[in-house]
């Protein structure tokens, strides 16, 4: 299994994990109020623990794009071995953002080391080393997001009609999967959503389910990733070994 695969499967079984944990604090529920330690674990307690799964779920979210791009970046710089001219063009602009620094909000003399960083750069035709590829705000990533980050990259995301289906299936106030994550971390994080009020109604199948539609999507995603970095895809064909 490579690199990037075993650590989004690593991740996700942390969360398969606590559902584990979940799902035995439902049945023991059945049989009456379950104890830890002699102390009853209250309902308010249980809709507290359901909803902290929809802050792991999105933390997989984000990490798996972070993990995916940060592949893309290292298998373009592969210690020094190729230049910006070897690169899709795609990637070569996002190669340039990153290192004239357009999208950030720079006084004159800045923006001019900026522009001379890049001019001496390809003047001097020097192998690719120490860029990133900026990814947006954080908080912020769902289907339509991953979507268009593969698109910058110019790496072919493609997901299976099922997967996709899945995904765009509402589920919780008119919202497919990756949507209602995003939606129910944002609203957790900035407090105007509390954790009692988040798992109110929500049952371990509910978030098995959220967790299943969630992973196979990402699943592909991370397949779209490996297909582009294995097979060269960030370099023009003429560089491609």
């Amino acid at each position: 299994m490579d690199q990037l695969t075993q650590t989004f499967e690593e991740r996700l079984q942390e969360i398969e994990a606590y559902l584990d944990l979940l799902e035995a604090l439902e049945r023991q529920v059945q049989q009456g109020p379950p104890k830890i330690g002699g102390a009853a674990i209250t309902a308010q307690q249980q809709k507290i623990l359901y909803s902290s799964v929809y802050l792991q779920l999105y933390n997989l979210v984000e990490a798996t794009v972070t993990w995916c791009v940060d592949a893309v970046v290292a298998a373009a710089t592969d210690k020094g071995r190729w230049r910006p001219a070897d690169l899709v063009e795609s990637l070569r602009r996002e190669w340039v953002r990153s290192t004239a620094r357009t999208h950030l909000e720079l006084n004159q003399d800045h923006r001019l080391e900026a522009a001379v960083a890049l001019c001496e750069h390809l003047v001097q035709s020097l192998p690719l080393v120490d860029w990133s590829v900026d990814g947006g705000r954080r908080g912020n990533w769902a289907d339509d997001e991953i979507r268009n980050i593969t698109t910058r990259l110019g790496c072919e995301l493609h997901i299976s009609n099922d997967v996709y289906k899945g995904i765009k299936r509402p589920i919780r106030e008119d919202k497919g999967s990756l949507v209602l994550v995003r939606y129910l971390r944002n609203k957790l994080a900035h407090g105007t959503l509390s954790f009692t009020e988040c798992g109110d109604g929500v049952t371990v199948v509910d978030l098995r389910d959220l967790k299943e539609r969630t992973a196979l999507y990402l699943r592909e995603v991370v397949a779209a990733f490996r297909s582009y970095i294995d097979g060269y895809e960030f370099l023009i064909p003429a560089r491609r070994p």
